[in-house]
């Protein structure tokens, strides 16, 4: 009888789990919450027991009981910045989760796994959360003191994937230099620098390249007039950067599919926008191959959008010359959080402490 873990990522429209006995997945769910279902609940925090029920329901239907397991591993929340690595969930933890300025239903993962890992006994966790910042100072400076650079990007899957290309090139993680590129609703390209991610774009606050559903970098001027231009409110705008830009501004969709069927059928605006967003994409990816002094192994290509061939090529025609491009489709996090869990059980590393 191995390791048995359970993986909890609790996204706006979905909670995916997944059980493992050590590597070998035992079950793997997408439990989908409907507009209508979501919409019951005032805020994020107000679906935290609501949740928990749906997975603990499930585990039942499977004949699971939670007393076997031996660990539970949530997606981390939008903490304070910490750097890269397995934390034990604690109060400090549980409190700044529930009480983050960024709403988010990742902020659900450490709480959820924290309460199902106390009935059953055991240690909850979380790995490289949204908030991992192991940026370089110069990174930081945004130009405007009271706007400093944040990073806030996929680092669980950012670092799981990068460590997998290296193991399967025969590199060492924290010898090596890659330019890794996540590409779903949010797009983050890092500079992973011998083990560190010392520069990234923020994925979810406006920053980098557009998305299917974000807004990325924008004309500063060009905000701020339409900001008092009067015909938008606060929440409006906030809105537009983090949920309802990008592809989903231009196109009224955030699925790169729909955009490639309706490019098929010769609609040239879809394809205009879609090329306008690889090509940010690319801009990004140069961007970071100039924060590794041009050294740089490979180009790691992941995430959702990874699955989609014209994409891919675009990326692959423009930036080849920086380096090889390895492709590694989708997001893969609840296997990342098995992996980081695992290590921690077999004693390989020691948990950090959230302080």
């Amino acid at each position: 009888m191995g390791y048995k873990i359970l993986a909890i990522n609790p996204g706006s429209t979905s909670t995916k789990v997944a059980l493992y006995d050590e590597e070998r997945p035992l079950l793997e769910l997408n439990l989908r919450h409907s507009t209508e279902e979501i919409s019951r609940f005032a805020g994020v925090n107000d679906q935290l027991d609501w949740r928990r029920g749906l997975i603990l329901s499930a585990l039942r239907e499977e004949a699971f009981d939670i007393r076997n397991l031996s660990a539970v591993i949530g997606r981390g929340g939008l903490i304070r910045p910490i750097p890269a690595g397995v934390y034990e969930v604690n109060s400090r933890m549980r409190y700044d989760l529930r009480n983050a300025q960024m709403k988010h239903a990742c902020n659900l993962g450490g709480l959820l796994a924290a309460q199902i890992a106390h009935m059953a006994g055991v240690k909850a966790y979380i790995a490289d959360p949204p908030v991992v910042d192991e940026m370089d100072d110069a990174a930081r400076i945004s130009g405007m003191p009271m706007c400093p650079r944040k990073p806030v990007f996929h680092a669980l899957n950012q670092k799981a994937t990068a460590r997998l290309h290296c193991e399967r090139m025969g590199w060492v993680y924290e010898e090596s230099n890659l330019i890794v590129a996540h590409m779903g609703g949010g797009i983050s390209v890092a500079a992973h620098k011998q083990g560190r991610i010392v520069d990234v774009n923020n994925a979810l606050d406006g920053d980098g390249p557009f998305a299917p559903d974000r807004a990325g970098s924008i004309p500063s001027s060009e905000l701020i007039k339409v900001c008092f231009s009067g015909q938008y409110t606060k929440e409006e705008l906030l809105k537009f950067i983090s949920s309802k830009g990008g592809l989903v501004a231009y196109l009224g969709t955030n699925s790169v599919i729909q955009v490639m069927e309706r490019i098929a059928q010769g609609d040239q605006r879809a394809k205009k926008v879609l090329d306008a967003m690889c090509y940010n994409i690319v801009k990004q990816i140069g961007a970071m191959a100039a924060a590794l002094s041009g050294s740089v192994q490979a180009i790691v290509l992941t995430g959702g959008i990874a699955y989609n061939e014209p994409v891919v090529e675009y990326i692959r025609e423009r930036c080849s010359f920086i380096a090889p491009i390895a492709v590694y489709p989708g997001e893969n996090e609840l296997e990342a959080l098995v992996t980081n869990a695992l290590v921690v059980l077999r004693g390989v590393i020691t948990p950090k402490v959230y302080k």
